[in-house]
Order: structure tokens, then sequence, then C-alpha cells
């Protein structure tokens, strides 16, 4: 199970953080909300992560697919396996989840984060 690259890509979208919850699972956010989710242990679930309405109907028609278990009332689905998706693809669900969980906060809380943000590339200490 790899989950470096995840992370890694992860953690290169603005402004996120990670965390350990659940005793062992490494959670993904952005002003405190949940993008993705990926487990420290194998398991039944490779990685889950937030998307839209539209993405979860046609996401969980694919094989090695299934809804998140408790969240997928909220749109999120979860990989079975890594090879379920293309990696090219699971980045692209990535950063669109990243940019679901921030348009989710308020607008004060959005646009702090925005502007801390822009500045962090500016200033040349986060790379783009």
């Amino acid at each position: 199970m790899n989950i470096d690259w995840v992370r890694q890509y992860c953690l290169s979208l603005p402004n996120t953080t990670e965390q350990v919850q659940w005793k062992d699972d490494l959670v993904f956010k952005v002003g405190g909300k949940m993008f993705a989710v990926v487990p420290l242990e194998p398991g039944y679930h490779w990685l889950s992560f937030k998307c839209t309405p539209e993405e979860f109907a046609e996401l969980v028609e694919r094989p090695g697919i299934v809804p998140a278990p408790y969240l997928a009332r909220a749109y999120w689905v979860s990989l079975e396996t890594e090879g379920a998706l293309p990696r090219a693809e699971v980045e692209r669900y990535l950063r669109r989840a990243h940019d679901l969980a921030l348009a989710s906060l308020p607008k004060k809380v959005q646009s702090k984060i925005l502007k801390s943000g822009a500045r962090k590339t500016m200033s040349g200490t986060r790379k783009s």
C-alpha cells in the first residue's frame, strides 16, 4: 500500500493540513474541512475523497470504487485499491475534493485562506 505520493500530492495543495484521526486514518483538511482520508493500515479501502453528486454517481458505477462508509451521504467515494483509477485521475479528483472543501467554508474563512496562500506563493516559500 503506497500512500506516500498521495500524501505528497495532498500536502502540495494550498493550505492543506494532515492529522491522524480515528486511530489509524490519515486525514487531509483545508480550513478544518476534510477532503481526503487514507488508512494507515491495510484494509478494505485504499483512499476516500469528497466529490460532487454527479462525480459520485459516475464513480460508484466503476469497478473498485464504492460509496465511502459513513461519508457516502456527503458524496464521498472509496477506492478499494490503488489501481482503481489512474494516478492522474486520482490527482484530479483530489484537487477537486480540496476545492469542494474550501468552497464549503464560510466566505470570510475562504478569503483568509486564499490571501494567506497568495502571500506564501508570492514570497516564494510555497511551490504552486
